[in-house]
């Protein structure tokens, strides 16, 4: 398969990142950033409202990407991918998505980075495919059966309002919320793409939340370092489930930021950009524990 470049739709310029398209299955079209050479890290985005790849990643790519080869992905359903009418979607069609990238890109073992849903992701990607996995990075992982939502969250409104209400759940640092910001994630939740598919997206999410829970007795087993990182006042996804996981899988590291919300790549950007590089650096190329 051969990388596309496509003019339109692109990514905000408040985001400031290249657009790169590669077509990745008949009528699917994968856009995506990547930057830098190196270890491949392949980033897999939440499941709030305007969400893709960008603005999860924006802030976090460049630095990453100077020891790495940083790859950010908008998922099937998200952003500005395109896909086929007949398109599924739901965890698993998630996973499926990401082999067919690492494939097109010609990646055989990779490193995942995700947040929320994208951790969520993640480790099913551990499950269905652990042959291609090098370690897991992953934040506020996502597909804990629900208990109290917050409303932001389990009904996300594609209005400026909404955004904002989300945005704001999401860090402990209000001012982080910016009019720029909430305007470039409207702007990006309005494009036909993303709107027309949005609240299928959001239903896939919640089924599987009850239909296809992560299961821990494969995950006990799971040989591959594993980072999780948690912001302490998350009101979002409880630190407890980072914890739950700790408690899990054998291999697997806690780090819990202070004064830290939802998102942690965003609220402790240079904290969060050195402890991925740093455990990248130390858990090395293949994934091996030290």
């Amino acid at each position: 398969m051969t990388e596309i470049t496509t003019p339109q739709p692109t990514t905000d310029a408040f985001f400031g990142l290249e657009d790169r398209w590669l077509e990745t299955a008949p009528g699917e079209l994968t856009h995506y950033h990547e930057i830098g050479s190196g270890t491949p890290v392949l980033f897999l985005h939440g499941s709030g409202t305007g969400v893709s790849a960008a603005a999860n990643w924006w802030l976090n790519l460049e630095d990453i990407g100077r020891e790495n080869r940083a790859i950010a992905i908008d998922l099937i359903g998200f952003g500005q991918t395109v896909v086929p009418e007949d398109a599924v979607y739901g965890i698993q069609a998630w996973v499926e998505h990401a082999v067919r990238v690492l494939d097109a890109l010609g990646i055989e073992k990779t490193w995942l980075v995700g947040n929320s849903l994208g951790g969520w992701v993640a480790f099913q990607f551990a499950i269905d495919h652990p042959e291609r996995l090098a370690g897991i990075i992953s934040m506020g992982t996502g597909g804990a059966k629900r208990t109290k939502a917050l409303t932001s969250h389990a009904t996300p409104e594609l209005t400026v309002e909404g955004i904002h209400r989300t945005l704001t759940d999401f860090v402990v640092d209000h001012s982080l919320v910016t009019e720029e910001l909430v305007q470039a994630r409207y702007r990006a939740s309005k494009t036909e793409l993303a709107s027309s598919r949005f609240r299928e997206v959001i239903t896939a999410r919640d089924r599987d939340r009850e239909q296809l829970p992560l299961d821990f007795s494969v995950l006990a087993q799971l040989q591959v370092p594993v980072l999780l990182i948690h912001g302490r006042e998350d009101a979002v996804i409880p630190a407890s489930r980072s914890l739950e996981l700790a408690n899990i899988i054998p291999h697997a590291d806690l780090h819990l930021f202070s004064q830290c919300g939802h998102w942690s790549q965003v609220e402790r950007v240079a904290d969060f950009n050195a402890t991925v590089r740093g455990y990248l650096a130390i858990h090395g190329k293949d994934g091996q524990t030290p």
